[in-house]
């Protein structure tokens, strides 16, 4: 008896409407180098992850997305080097240009000193996961990333916390001069920080500093409606007590849902009563000491963040259950 293979077949590779064909045993990798588009890649045995790409109409292959967090496969991510196609894809490139529609400012008020809660409204809906960010436009090009603060609703909006940056140009545009009824040009969402429905029964530690409280916020808010059973735990942290907000709602919310806890942590000297004293990663890590089995989402300060990374991996948190979003906090 011969060896029963499979016989792989030609197909077409669609990438901004110009159509590319990937021969029998080429991956999509080796196709798109053939043809001369510039796609960043390395190890070609999809360790590196560097040439990432995303199919925009169909699942890619089960084999092409191995080692990628499930956020990432539910959007459709794939690694152009293990993929061979099994049928037509339409494929999205990161240095593509990115898709914009308009919103319209429906709410502009102030959550604490120095932050604003800034609602966009669109006609027709707009698709995200909770805990997703958006780039934001000026008319000018000027452009910014923020985190999404709520969950996708009927509403067709996106909440956002701005606060504003000592020098920074588009967050005092944001405060000072866009007002209600005003447009703003709304990216297409990007990110893998968000919650799946999946292993309901399994401990959720979140931890932020400042506006990072805005994609918690929509994570908890999700993982509520989808009637997670396991711990769910917030720290949200700041300097001084003027630079935390919504502490009423989230003090509410832990007295409506038994499973869910809320510590509000002040790093600065004067702590009044019912906050913790200290780092909010320090006490959260002292809060929470054995992190095995734990799905870990992390927002705030980039060097928070990246601390936090390691020193829940070291509390036996899964790589792949360590969930951040490291986009840059522009200071112009």
């Amino acid at each position: 008896m011969g060896l029963a293979y499979k016989v792989r077949t030609m197909y077409t590779l669609t990438i901004d409407q110009i159509n590319y064909a990937c021969q029998p045993e080429e991956t999509v990798l080796d196709a798109l180098l053939r043809e001369n588009i510039n796609l960043s890649f390395a190890c070609k045995k999809g360790t590196c992850h560097s040439c990432m790409v995303r199919s925009t109409d169909v699942t890619p292959p089960p084999a092409a997305q191995s080692g990628l967090k499930n956020t990432l496969i539910k959007q459709n991510y794939f690694l152009a080097c293990q993929c061979y196609p099994e049928q037509d894809m339409q494929i999205r490139l990161p240095d593509q240009s990115e898709f914009y529609r308009m919103g319209t400012v429906v709410v502009n008020k102030m959550l604490n000193r120095n932050t604003i809660l800034l609602i966009i409204a669109f006609e027709d809906a707009f698709e995200f996961n909770a805990g997703q960010f958006v780039n934001l436009q000026r008319s000018d090009g000027l452009t910014r990333s923020y985190s999404t603060a709520n969950i996708p609703e009927q509403s067709n909006t996106l909440e956002f916390h701005i606060r504003r940056l000592p020098g920074g140009i588009f967050s005092a545009w944001l405060h000072d001069e866009i007002n209600v009824g005003d447009s703003i040009a709304v990216s297409e969402p990007h990110g893998h920080c968000f919650y799946l429905p999946e292993r309901r029964e399994q401990g959720l530690l979140l931890v932020g500093t400042g506006t990072g409280l805005a994609p918690l916020a929509g994570i908890l808010t999700d993982a509520l409606a989808n009637g997670h059973t396991g711990p769910i735990h917030l720290f949200h942290g700041s300097r001084e007590v003027e630079d935390l907000y919504r502490i009423d709602e989230m003090h509410q919310l832990a007295e409506q849902h038994p499973n869910f806890h809320y510590t509000p942590c002040l790093s600065g000297s004067h702590v009044p009563k019912g906050f913790a004293a200290g780092r909010v990663n320090e006490l959260a890590l002292s809060g929470i000491p054995d992190l095995k089995n734990w799905r870990v989402f992390l927002c705030g300060h980039p060097e928070m963040v990246n601390q936090m990374k390691k020193q829940v991996f070291l509390k036996g948190a899964a790589i792949a259950d360590i969930y951040a979003d490291a986009f840059l906090i522009s200071t112009h």
